[in-house]
């Protein structure tokens, strides 16, 4: 009996990427993974691979922008150990240029989505005295860079919702873990990145979606407070908190490669 074995998981945006990985290595340990995400045929064939290897894997298709759907969603979905809001997307543009539609879809999905998901699994949670909200931020929510201001402010309503909930639940039994991972080599540049620019300058850096999942999974139903990845770039992080004048200074330059 491992430490999933019979835990229920929910993973937003499963359709590939670390929320892909993610079911795999959590279904590997023993656990029921519920995948959602929009693209019910990639869903389909995540669902094919765990049952495949002796797992258990359900379906609920779910665009978490659409707030009036998520009710609908958890009620298929049903009570469960462990949400993890991986669902997310950016665009890196400069703010002139950004389109009012692509702000609004940017906090839609990872701001609203992700707050109204974690609502729905607090209750349950709450009356079990047990639970484990997984919140996939991002370093970009802690160093604000130019060509990503939306999508970085999204990712610092994420931090500041997921701290502000995490004292909010200190005599529930519930954990709170944000991961801030930097740039990650999945789909996720394909629409965040259109030039192709950025992935061909943060090639060296990039971090194996297969690693980012193995961290997270790693972390489930522990008291893990944050996960930074990698740890070079926290690094970073904690500098230009202390510095921050001299940190824009300085890297200025670097960061408007994108």
């Amino acid at each position: 009996m491992g430490r999933l074995t019979g835990k229920r998981i929910w993973i937003t945006g499963a359709s590939g990427g670390i929320g892909e990985k993610m079911a795999y290595l959590a279904a590997a340990e023993g656990a029921e993974i519920i995948v959602s995400a929009r693209r019910i045929e990639k869903l389909t064939g995540v669902q094919e691979k765990i049952i495949s290897a002796g797992g258990v894997c359900h379906i609920v298709q779910l665009d978490v922008s659409q707030l009036e759907d998520i009710d609908q969603a958890y009620q298929q979905v049903g009570a469960v150990d462990i949400l993890v809001n991986n669902a997310g997307f950016g665009v890196f543009d400069l703010v002139e240029d950004a389109s009012i539609e692509e702000m609004v879809s940017m906090f839609e999905v990872n701001v609203f989505g992700l707050i109204a998901c974690t609502k729905k699994v607090l209750p349950e949670m709450k009356q079990r005295g047990k639970g484990h909200i997984i919140n996939i931020a991002s370093q970009a929510g802690k160093i604000a860079t130019p060509k990503s201001a939306i999508y970085s402010a999204s990712k610092h309503a994420v931090l500041g919702f997921s701290n502000s909930l995490r004292m909010e639940l200190a005599d529930s039994g519930i954990h709170v873990t944000t991961v801030n991972p930097g740039p990650i080599a999945t789909d996720f540049f394909t629409i965040a990145d259109r030039s192709g620019e950025y992935v061909k300058n943060v090639d060296f850096m990039m971090l194996s979606a297969d690693k980012v999942a193995g961290k997270v999974v790693s972390a489930m139903m522990t008291k893990k407070r944050e996960i930074n990845l990698p740890g070079w770039m926290n690094a970073g992080s904690k500098l230009y908190q202390l510095f921050p004048f001299l940190f824009e200074k300085a890297a200025r330059k670097a960061m408007m490669k994108k």
